[in-house]
């Protein structure tokens, strides 16, 4: 499209958008979610094998420029060949960056939260604090600053216990200089197990918090909030997970407002405590057996499993850029409970690994059946309340393209 024909869109048309990360399922659905109504899409990929790049709802792909200073350059001369537009990010590292350079992109409505509300959910710590104030229901965590304060605690503690980084990002940026490997969550099912494993962090002076375990499945409530108000509400669980103990979930299931009402309560008041503004996922350990849930994060961007959301009816990227991006509320939409989304390739993994390698889950309380997780994974194909976080009978490319380069990679 033409600088000409771009300015022509803009002025008598929906307002563009630009999305920078085409590259995961989380922008292939923004994308889809945007450019079936008819929005100029103009998405920004890594690589190549971006399944984005080839969706038939992109006005406009491109590669990344390289490093920070090249993507601020990118993104500014698009927006002044573009004239107004909406800036959807996809990661909080990139979500961060543009946060520091909001002067430069000022022909930009940002679909992203400021710096302030970022660095607090990003902030284990801080998230917890506030949930506590809140009356949310937070699982028992301890955050060591020295190794005595991890020996005094390790005996007190009821195993197993998930460590996690109270502030993954910066902490991946310290462990990287001293040559150690940032886990994303990890297991310990004894004292002694937990302090060796702390051990190594000692010449970095930084450790990860120790949280006890919760019992039970991923339960996520998204918001679209704007001045206090809620204007779109959805919840979801996880089925399965990728690793198995815990990660990015590749089997999940909407579930209708009808449950849970008040937890939604307490999660919305956690917002509202935050003074936040656009979307949010905020993801609980939720044990049906007592009926209680814990705590495990804010999310303050758009999530893995979006798609999911989209399939269902409800429509985040596009009630964002209505409400964000063109100042127009939409009702809250109705949207379809019991819809199932996969994820196809760490579906596949976590299969094989049940299968193959059952212990290597590190989660020991997990028990599962071979022969029923098999036949769960067929079943599902023929289910008729199955989708797919990639793949979709009116934009069958993306997943194509994908599948390409996995099996290039692979092969």
């Amino acid at each position: 499209m033409t600088a000409t024909m771009a300015a022509t869109v803009s002025a008598n048309g929906p307002i563009p958008a630009v999305v920078l990360g085409i590259d995961t399922p989380i922008g292939l659905a923004i994308v889809r979610s945007l450019g079936r109504r008819g929005v100029p899409v103009y998405g920004i990929a890594r690589s190549v094998a971006a399944p984005g790049l080839s969706s038939r709802h992109l006005c406009e792909g491109m590669l990344r420029a390289e490093g920070a200073p090249g993507t601020l350059d990118q993104l500014e001369a698009l927006g002044q060949r573009l004239g107004t537009a909406c800036l959807f990010a996809i990661s909080e590292g990139d979500i961060a960056l543009l946060n520091q350079h909001r002067d430069r992109l000022s022909a930009y409505r940002l679909m992203f939260p400021d710096a302030r509300r970022m660095d607090t959910v990003l902030d284990k710590q801080k998230t917890y604090a506030a949930a506590a104030t809140a009356g949310v229901p937070v699982p028992r965590t301890v955050q060591p600053a020295t190794m005595a304060d991890a020996e005094e605690a390790a005996p007190t503690l009821r195993y197993p216990v998930v460590l996690k980084w109270s502030e993954p990002n910066q902490a991946g940026i310290l462990l990287r200089r001293a040559g150690l490997a940032l886990d994303k969550t990890r297991y310990c099912h004894d004292a002694q197990e937990l302090l060796e494993y702390l051990r190594q962090f000692a010449p970095v002076g930084r450790y990860p918090m120790i949280q006890e375990y919760c019992a039970g499945y991923g339960l996520g409530q998204f918001f679209l909030m704007h001045d206090g108000q809620v204007h779109c509400e959805f919840q979801h669980r996880r089925l399965h997970e990728w690793p198995p103990e815990g990660g990015v979930s590749t089997l999940c299931e909407s579930v209708s407002l009808e449950h849970h009402a008040a937890l939604r309560e307490r999660s919305l008041a956690l917002l509202r405590s935050l003074e936040w503004e656009g979307i949010a996922m905020v993801e609980y350990r939720y044990d049906p057996e007592r009926d209680e849930a814990a705590l495990m994060e804010i999310n303050g961007r758009f999530w893995g499993s979006l798609p999911l959301a989209c399939h269902a009816g409800a429509d985040f990227p596009w009630l964002a850029y209505s409400l964000l991006g063109t100042g127009k509320a939409q009702p809250q939409p109705g949207y379809r409970a019991g819809l199932r989304c996969r994820f196809m390739i760490p579906e596949t993994k976590r299969l094989a690994r049940l299968l193959f390698q059952p212990g290597a889950v590190a989660d020991r309380k997990l028990t599962f059946s071979r022969a029923g997780e098999l036949a769960g994974y067929l079943r599902d194909f023929l289910r008729p309340s199955t989708r797919y976080y990639l793949f979709t009978w009116s934009d069958p490319v993306p997943f194509l393209r994908d599948l390409w380069h996995v099996v290039r990679r692979t092969g």
